[in-house]
C-alpha cells in the first residue's frame, strides 16, 4: 500500500510539473504578445525563438478583450494547479506566476486607458502598497536638512549649490564609471561565483527620463546605459555601478538565468515583464545592493579617496554632502506621493513640480525629467524606495549585522523568483 501511494504521489508531481511547464510556456508567449502592443512591457527575454508569437498584423489596434480572455484562462489554470498540487516547489512557482499574471491583467487595462487608484494599481502590478506620507513628514525632513546646510535662502538652492561642487565633469564621466563599476564588480566577485563570460557593455545616452538603465540580453550579457543629459554627482557613480551592474540588475538577471532558467528548467523566468512583481524585487535589491557592496561609510570613503581625485573634485565639504545625501534619500518617498497625486488626480503638474523641487530637491530640469518618468511609469516609483526597504528588512532580519551572512542571504534572494508578499511573510515569522 505504501509503495502504491508513493508511486501515485510521484505520478501526480510529474503531471503537475508538466502542467506548470505548459503554463510557463504560454505565459511567456502571452507576455511577448502584450509586448508587441506595449513597447515598455518586455524588459528582457532570453528564451527560445519558438515561443515568440507571430508578428502582429496591426499593433495600432490594441486587442484588450482577447488578451484579457487569455490572461483569465491562464490564471484559472494556475488556480486549479494550486488547489490540487501537494508539491511545495510547484506551489511556489505557481503562486509567483499567479502574481505575474495579475500584473499582466492590470497592465492591459492601463494600456487600454482604464486607470484605477494608485494603490490599486501598485498592488496589482507589483504585489505591494507603499506607505502614505503627508506633506508634514517631508517638511520635517527638510527641517533636518536645513539645520545642517550652510548659508541662507531657499533650501533647494542651497542643496544644489553644495551638490554642484561634487558634479562629475563630462570629460571624466567615462573614466569614473569604468573605475566605479570595476570596483563594484571586484567586491561582488569576492562573494559570488558568476558564470564564465558574464559581461556588460557600457553606453552613454541622452534625453531619457531615467539616469541609468540595464538592458539584459541573455547569455549573461547586459548593456548598461548612463544618461548624461542629467547632472551626475560623484556618489551616483557608485550608485549606478552597483544598481545597474554589481550586485544589482546585471547580477540579478545572471543568477536567475543560470540558477532558475538553466539549472531548474523554469521557462517562465526567461521573460522579464517590466510592470510586474519581479520589478519590485529587481529595483529594491539593486538599490539595497549599494549598501551590500559599500557598507557603512565605505561609499563616502571610496569617493573621497579614489573617485574624487580621479574626477579632479576637491574633497573639502564632502562629509557634509554625504550627510545631506542621507536625508535626501529619505525624501525619495515624496516621489511616490507625486505619482499618487497625479494618478489619483489630487495633484496637477504645477503641484508635482513643486514637490519634486521642494522635497526631492531636484533642479528644475531634474524635476521636469522626473515628471516625465512618473507619467511614463506610474506607480513603478514605489519599487525604488519601498522595494529597497522591504529587501533591507528581509536581509537584515535574516542576517543581522554579519556582512558575510548578508551577502549570502542577498544571493539567495537574487537567485529565486520572489515577491513583496514573500518578503513581508518572512518578516512576520
Amino acid at each position: 500500500m505504501c509503495i502504491i501511494l508513493a508511486c501515485s504521489s510521484e505520478k501526480q508531481s510529474v503531471n503537475d510539473e508538466e502542467k506548470l511547464q505548459q503554463i510557463g510556456r504560454e505565459y511567456v508567449t502571452l507576455g511577448l504578445t502584450i509586448g508587441q502592443y506595449d513597447a515598455d512591457f518586455v524588459d528582457a527575454y532570453y528564451g527560445p525563438d519558438s515561443l515568440r508569437p507571430a508578428a502582429a498584423k496591426d499593433t495600432a489596434d490594441f486587442p484588450k478583450d482577447s488578451l484579457t480572455l487569455r490572461i483569465t484562462e491562464l490564471k484559472s489554470r494556475v488556480t486549479d494547479l494550486l488547489t490540487n498540487t501537494k508539491n511545495d516547489t510547484i506551489r511556489q512557482r505557481a503562486e509567483w506566476l499567479g502574481s505575474q499574471l495579475m500584473a499582466f491583467e492590470r497592465r492591459v487595462k492601463i494600456v487600454a486607458g482604464e486607470r484605477d487608484a494608485f494603490d490599486t494599481e501598485s498592488r496589482d502590478l507589483f504585489d505591494a502598497v507603499a506607505p502614505i506620507y503627508n506633506e508634514k513628514h517631508f517638511q520635517d525632513l527638510i527641517a533636518q536638512m536645513d539645520s545642517i546646510l550652510p548659508g541662507k535662502g531657499a533650501l533647494p538652492d542651497r542643496f544644489q549649490k553644495l551638490a554642484a561642487r561634487f558634479l562629475i565633469p563630462k570629460d571624466k564621466i567615462h573614466t569614473v564609471f569604468q573605475v566605479a563599476i570595476a570596483e563594484a564588480r571586484r567586491r561582488t566577485l569576492q562573494h559570488y561565483t558568476l558564470p564564465a563570460g558574464e559581461n556588460f557593455k557600457l553606453e552613454y545616452v541622452t534625453d531619457k527620463p531615467w539616469s541609468g538603465y540595464n538592458w539584459y540580453k541573455g547569455n549573461y550579457q547586459s548593456v548598461i546605459q548612463i544618461n548624461i543629459s542629467q547632472p551626475i554627482f560623484i556618489q551616483r557613480a557608485i550608485d549606478l555601478a552597483c544598481h545597474e551592474g554589481y550586485p544589482g540588475h546585471h547580477v540579478f538577471n545572471v543568477l536567475l538565468e543560470k540558477n532558475v532558467y538553466y539549472d531548474q528548467g523554469s521557462q517562465e523566468i526567461s521573460l522579464y515583464p517590466l510592470f510586474s512583481p519581479q520589478s519590485l524585487i529587481a529595483e529594491g535589491s539593486a538599490n539595497y545592493g549599494i549598501s551590500i557592496a559599500f557598507p557603512g561609510d565605505s561609499q563616502e570613503q571610496y569617493c573621497k579617496q579614489i573617485l574624487m581625485p580621479l574626477a579632479n573634485i576637491d574633497t573639502t565639504g564632502a562629509h557634509l554632502y554625504f550627510e545631506a545625501f542621507k536625508i535626501s534619500s529619505a525624501l525619495n518617498y515624496a516621489r511616490n506621493e507625486v505619482a499618487r497625486g497625479l494618478i489619483n488626480k489630487s495633484m496637477n503638474d504645477k503641484d508635482a513640480l513643486r514637490w519634486l523641487t521642494d522635497y526631492c530637491l531636484l533642479t528644475e530640469k531634474g524635476a521636469t525629467d522626473y515628471l516625465r518618468f512618473i507619467k511614463k511609469y506610474g506607480s513603478y516609483v514605489i519599487n525604488y524606495n519601498y522595494g529597497q526597504d522591504l529587501v533591507k528588512n528581509y536581509i537584515e532580519k535574516t542576517s543581522g549585522q554579519d556582512q558575510e551572512k548578508r551577502w549570502k542571504a542577498f544571493e539567495k534572494l537574487l537567485s529565486n523568483p520572489m515577491r513583496a508578499s514573500d518578503l513581508l511573510a518572512a518578516d512576520k515569522k
